[in-house]
């Protein structure tokens, strides 16, 4: 088992898009090198003021480079380090170092924060070596040596921890897009069965109208042919979706624009619902028409839960020539606005794979807006109007 696991770090990949600078990078640095040249221009008991000096500003540069290159970045500033304690130890009166040399507990941060497996084990032996090197120069106490080595590695185990919860998040995440590729893939799958039933009753008519009627025989084959080209157009659509084996399948269209009205007449809510709808609206593809139910259901769930304060929530769904546009906006505070939820994550991935856009955020003044850009597509692939109850 404990083989297992250190194959399993070993071989862990670094995370993706870890980003190289950030301005927070370079506000660090400033305060960092402003740090060296107090210490250095106002503490009296410096050895080798100079060398002390030019060896924190090096450990401040490091900084820069912690999260493309954390190992090379680790090596070079405990490597240094070593090279420096043996240079003291030989020539020097005592310790030779400013104290804002600490920066480096940045780098003991960034190390499982951004490191592969590999890294971190090669990175985490340079560290325990550089601070061996230092408990046998300077003779340290037990108690002082147990509160170093606890002080050094604090930063490694919340960086580590850090790692865990954005990883777990980052899983939640992709489990929510999938969830809604596979919900998205059922839709079409129930669009298709139904599809294919009309097809499957208009050749039967064909068949039993060939003998005694020829023409409407040959107008029931040319709907056959006419449904079965709409058919494969919607399965072309959305083809790289995955779609759950373990899911039964039913021979309704899911829930679209002609149920949006039922659904903000709910009893329930707490938040009176404005509902409008502009433009050709009965005649989308069924993907698209299940998906503007999907933005406004989860946009108006997230009002009600969410909007602190609010009293009305306007839903507007717009057709036109090309796009339909969904606008779901509240007139209420909203706590938590500054994290995307998870059934965000899942509208955008909707919306992704419609080959749209969605965008959700704070308004100018107050409440939270959802603004969504769908393509229309043909309208005439294989949709059917739907009664609005």
């Amino acid at each position: 088992m404990l083989r297992n696991d250190l194959r399993t770090l070993w071989t862990e990949p670094r995370p993706p898009d870890a980003p190289a600078r950030v301005w927070r990078d370079w506000a660090l640095l400033a305060a960092a090198l402003g740090g060296v040249v107090l210490e250095a221009g106002l503490r009296e008991n410096v050895v080798w003021r100079p060398v002390a000096a030019v060896f924190a500003v090096w450990l401040c540069l490091l900084l820069l480079w912690r999260r493309t290159r954390p190992l090379a970045m680790v090596t070079l500033a405990f490597g240094s380090v070593i090279l420096l304690q043996l240079v003291s130890l030989i020539a020097a009166p005592g310790p030779v170092g400013l104290d804002t040399g600490a920066v480096v507990l940045v780098l003991v941060y960034a190390l499982p924060r951004w490191g592969s497996g590999r890294e971190i084990v090669l990175g985490g032996g340079v560290i325990l070596t550089a601070f061996a090197l230092c408990v046998v120069t300077y003779e340290t106490p037990v108690t002082q040596l147990v509160g170093g080595l606890v002080f050094l590695l604090l930063p490694g185990l919340i960086g580590a921890a850090v790692r865990f919860l954005v990883t777990a998040r980052e899983r939640q995440l992709e489990q929510v897009r999938s969830r809604e590729r596979e919900q998205l893939a059922r839709e079409l799958h129930d669009t298709v069965a139904h599809h294919v039933s009309a097809m499957v009753i208009s050749a039967q008519a064909g068949r039993v109208l060939a003998g005694t009627d020829p023409s409407a025989a040959v107008e029931a084959l040319e709907g056959v042919e006419e449904e079965g080209a709409r058919t494969l157009e919607e399965m072309r659509a959305m083809v790289t979706a995955l779609r759950d084996r373990g899911a039964g399948a039913e021979l309704a269209p899911p829930a679209g624009v002609a149920d949006l009205e039922r659904l903000v007449r709910t009893p329930g809510g707490r938040l009176r619902v404005d509902l409008g709808l502009d433009g050709e609206l009965d005649t989308l593809p069924p993907a698209l028409d299940a998906a503007v139910y999907r933005i406004v259901q989860e946009s108006v769930t997230n009002a009600m839960r969410h909007a602190v304060d609010a009293t009305e929530v306007v839903v507007r769904v717009t057709a036109e020539r090309r796009t339909v546009r969904v606008s779901v906006r509240d007139n209420g505070h909203r706590t938590g606005r500054g994290r995307a939820g998870f059934g965000l994550a899942g509208l955008h991935e909707r919306a992704a794979l419609l080959g749209g856009e969605l965008h959700a955020g704070p308004g100018p003044e107050l409440g939270w807006h959802v603004e969504a850009e769908l393509p229309r597509g043909r309208t005439e692939s294989g949709a059917h109007p739907r009664p609005r109850r």
